[in-house]
């Protein structure tokens, strides 16, 4: 279930290859999250990319997410290169006094 709503929010059409890289690997930090305590890895990831990758074609984010989940197969036991996406301000006060200034 969560497998298939992480692939349609990632599948988004294009996108700048480091939002696509970003989206990504949050959109692989989902998954792995909910995956049940007991599941073969190995079988979760391999049912992820069956049903992900008929969408990576047109969808650079789920080509990302695509590619971390290979990764962890080719390589388990190696720490994926993964990073939380750099805080951004999208509002605040200067964004406020910004709207009022706007006539």
């Amino acid at each position: 279930m969560l497998l298939e709503r992480t692939i349609s929010q990632l599948d988004i059409g294009p996108v700048p290859p480091n939002v696509a890289q970003q989206m990504g690997q949050l959109g692989y930090m989902q998954w792995i999250a909910a995956l049940p305590g007991g599941m073969d890895y190995r079988e979760a990831a391999r049912r992820a990319l069956a049903t992900a990758q008929p969408f990576a074609g047109h969808s650079p984010a789920v080509a990302a997410f695509c590619a971390l989940v290979q990764a962890s197969l080719d390589s388990p036991l190696t720490p994926l290169p993964m990073r939380m996406p750099p805080r951004v301000r999208r509002g605040g006060r200067r964004a406020c006094l910004a709207a009022r200034a706007i006539p």
